[in-house]
């Protein structure tokens, strides 16, 4: 199913939420508190991260489980924005770093946690068809999660706004078929996130799929909801 999670805010170190925190995006990925189905998420991680001046910095993806990965050397990276997902691959998907949250098509972030069911069966067909030409074909791999990224992408070439285009994203996949879609999108001022079918958890500077710490200000955001995090803080919606 996935963990993952989007900061926007004051600079920090990377790590501070990807393996410092008391429950933070590697202990998630080892020991989820909320995660169903699923329960360890060892196919890989990855991480993107934005400059102050907003544009992408920098991306990072492996295959190596996060509480394994010994690759990752950016101990000393600082951000003010930035995406991260540990991956439960989908049944059938390719283990490989390019089926790996965080998608990256400039100036966007996107992370899936969740499933689009029977993918494999036909839907993918079905949700390919309904893509641009442009977007079909810079597909490179065969996860959901990237077919998925191209039909918001589709959305918001066409003009709609990021929950807009999210949340039409999933009234269309779910027309076809069950689903769960914690979908989660950045472009370093902003970030969009869904919760459909999964745990998301959200503060003033942070939404994840589970609180990283028992401080205060942590908020479960109710199902089928949409969430806004900008410099002002963050806002919920229902879908």
């Amino acid at each position: 199913m996935c963990r993952h999670l989007a900061y926007l805010g004051p600079p920090v170190a990377l790590r501070t939420l990807l393996f410092d925190a008391p429950h933070s995006l590697s202990e998630q990925a080892a020991r989820p508190l909320h995660q169903a189905p699923g329960r360890v998420n060892k196919d890989g991680w990855g991480v993107g991260w934005y400059s102050a001046d907003g544009t992408l910095a920098g991306q990072y993806r492996t295959v190596t489980s996060m509480w394994d990965d010994s690759e990752f050397t950016d101990d000393l990276v600082t951000s003010g924005a930035f995406l991260a997902a540990a991956r439960l691959a989908s049944p059938g998907a390719t283990l490989d770093p390019t089926g790996n949250a965080p998608f990256r098509v400039d100036p966007w972030l996107f992370s899936l946690n969740g499933y689009v069911k029977d993918f494999r069966e036909g839907v993918e067909g079905e949700l390919r068809a309904a893509l641009s030409e442009r977007r079909r074909d810079a597909i490179v791999g065969d996860a959901d999660t990237e077919v998925v990224f191209a039909l918001v992408l589709d959305r918001l070439d066409a003009g709609d706004p990021p929950g807009t285009a999210l949340a039409d994203v999933i009234k269309r996949i779910t027309a076809h078929c069950d689903a769960k879609l914690n979908l989660l999108l950045t472009d370093g001022r902003g970030v969009h996130a869904t919760r459909y079918g999964n745990s998301l958890f959200a503060r003033a500077t942070t939404i994840a799929s589970e609180a990283l710490d028992e401080e205060a200000g942590w908020e479960e955001i109710p199902e089928k909801s949409v969430v806004h995090l900008d410099a002002d803080g963050y806002r919920v919606t229902s879908l």
